[in-house]
């Protein structure tokens, strides 16, 4: 698949790329930081920087500057990877042909390893909306401000920033007990004790067995900040939503193996169809 782009104003314009839906991207469970307007515009901030997407006819457009884009956004959105072929090789059956055919445009971000982890801690026995809102919180109490289309915005704060804090400063984020377990992350990160990029580079197993030793952090927490944080596409997160799929249109004997090497990317097709079709 080669990407076919030019710029135009200050803007990247997405010529002839398929499998990339806004909404369903966005809005899918995997990432808390894109807003929508009116006009169906998503505005999000990525490593400190912010940017807007829209659709035009059948092309995406980006509001960056060609080096951004190959800098940044090439990469976080995934954009040289081939999901229609990747959709015909997880169509296993009738279901799997209907969820990846309702799927299509989903694309798994390739977020920031410290923001993914943190933000799946964030996330457990939460809804969207007050993850979203206890993410925006933090980001204005402890990231770093930045003006973007004559707005302010705000980074992810670092570890290292989170690290230094006691529990009475995330008193804002109205996070409960969840406080402790951000506190307690963020300082194995800081200190190198968890050191998320070599753990990107090992197997799955291992990733799962060093996350499942923070404070907090149980194996579908885990599997989160594997699939979306460390790009381990062979991740199968499990939820709610995600056992009563298995135990409505998968044997007993279902093994996520199945979809090898694409679980992660099956897991959302799934999810998304039990939750929208």
């Amino acid at each position: 698949m080669i990407l076919e782009y030019f710029s135009r104003n200050d803007e990247v314009v997405l010529t002839g790329i398929s499998d990339f839906d806004l909404t369903k991207t966005f809005e899918c469970g995997q990432c808390f930081r894109w807003d929508a307007d009116e006009g169906g515009e998503y505005t999000g901030v990525v490593r400190g920087k912010a940017v807007r997407l829209r659709n035009e006819n059948d092309n995406i457009i980006i509001s960056c500057s060609v080096e951004d884009f190959e800098l940044v956004w090439r990469n976080y959105f995934d954009l040289d990877r081939n999901y229609k072929e990747i959709r015909e090789l997880l169509s296993i059956d009738d279901f799997m042909l209907k969820a990846t055919e309702f799927g299509i445009g989903i694309r798994l971000l390739r977020q920031e390893k410290w923001e993914a982890l943190c933000s799946f801690i964030i996330s457990q026995c939460n809804n969207i909306p007050r993850i979203k809102k206890i993410i925006t919180t933090l980001c204005r109490e402890f990231g770093d401000r930045f003006e973007y289309d004559g707005k302010d915005y705000y980074s992810f704060p670092s570890a290292q920033k989170l690290a230094s804090l006691d529990e009475h400063h995330l008193a804002p984020l109205r996070c409960g007990y969840r406080a402790s377990y951000i506190l307690s992350a963020a300082q194995d990160v800081s200190s190198g004790k968890l050191d998320l990029e070599t753990l990107s580079k090992s197997s799955p197993e291992a990733a799962r067995s060093v996350l499942k030793k923070l404070h907090g952090v149980g194996e579908k927490v885990a599997d989160c900040a594997m699939l979306f944080g460390l790009n381990m596409l062979d991740t199968f997160p499990r939820d709610v939503w995600m056992n009563r799929a298995i135990a409505e249109y998968f044997s007993p004997s279902f093994d996520p193996a199945v979809f090898s090497p694409y679980a992660g990317i099956a897991q959302q097709y799934i999810f998304h169809y039990v939750r929208n079709g």
